[in-house]
């Protein structure tokens, strides 16, 4: 099956960032034309050609995913690709933000904190190559199309990266439940590396080891746990709070 892009919002992110390149772009018949202005003058800027087929046919090809009557057919079934570890740490702001997910399966959850680290100004998102959802259209849909813009790299070990980031004068905050540091006492104006475990387990325990603080959410409720996008949410909008105060990234 040809790889391909669903939803309104990722497909005009392809287009925008020109990263991926699109053979055709499928609507379904009936879609609102007033949502298809932008869309339209884009593709056509791209000389990109555009069909208009039965729902039916876009339900299939998404296996029913809520594709929004828009699908991008990919050109040589390219995927949205990983970049190298050094291309993140050499493109860093001042001071740097980057996000490290220790084996986030789920691909929902994984666009979700995509979405919320490029809406934030993280410089880079390291996952590693194992036991983590791949950057596959179901992250692209979820990601509203940050999947096209932020960087995203795959590491053999977390841990090796962690020891490298410490050298590099990074301080590496994990994110728990039970962290003995309320996450808004925590000063985020230094090199920073936020660490957000899976889904189920948390960080795992020789990961939490290495970090140098864990910071926790308060909650007053009787769920006791936040899904993770939520909590890298939280998080990272704390730290550009903070950094805001003190002016803006460079």
């Amino acid at each position: 099956m040809q790889e391909h892009i669903y939803g309104l919002a990722p497909v005009l992110e392809a287009l925008r960032s020109r990263r991926r390149p699109i053979s055709r772009i499928l609507l379904a018949i009936g879609a609102s034309p007033s949502r298809l202005i932008e869309l339209t003058a884009a593709a056509k800027r791209e000389h990109i050609p555009i069909e208009r087929r039965d729902r039916r046919d876009l339900d299939g090809l998404t296996q029913r995913a809520n594709h929004q009557g828009i699908v991008a057919l990919l050109a040589h079934a390219k995927r949205a690709q990983y970049v190298d570890s050094s291309e993140i740490l050499e493109h860093c702001g001042s001071p740097p933000l980057i996000v490290l997910l220790d084996n986030i399966e789920d691909p929902h959850n994984l666009g979700a904190i995509l979405r919320t680290c490029e809406a934030s100004g993280v410089d880079g998102v390291f996952v590693p190559d194992r036991r983590s959802a791949p950057l596959n259209e179901t992250v692209a849909k979820t990601s509203a199309g940050a999947i096209e813009h932020i960087r995203v790299a795959e590491v053999t070990n977390l841990i090796p990266l962690i020891e490298d980031l410490k050298q590099k004068g990074f301080w590496v905050a994990g994110v728990e439940g039970d962290g003995e540091t309320v996450y808004t006492e925590f000063t985020f104006d230094t090199p920073l590396a936020l660490v957000f475990g899976s889904e189920g387990k948390g960080l795992r325990r020789l990961v939490r080891e290495n970090c140098d603080a864990i910071l926790s959410i308060p909650m007053i409720g009787r769920i006791n746990s936040l899904n993770v996008s939520v909590a890298a949410g939280v998080v990272l909008f704390e730290v550009l709070r903070q950094r805001h105060l003190k002016g803006p990234k460079q």
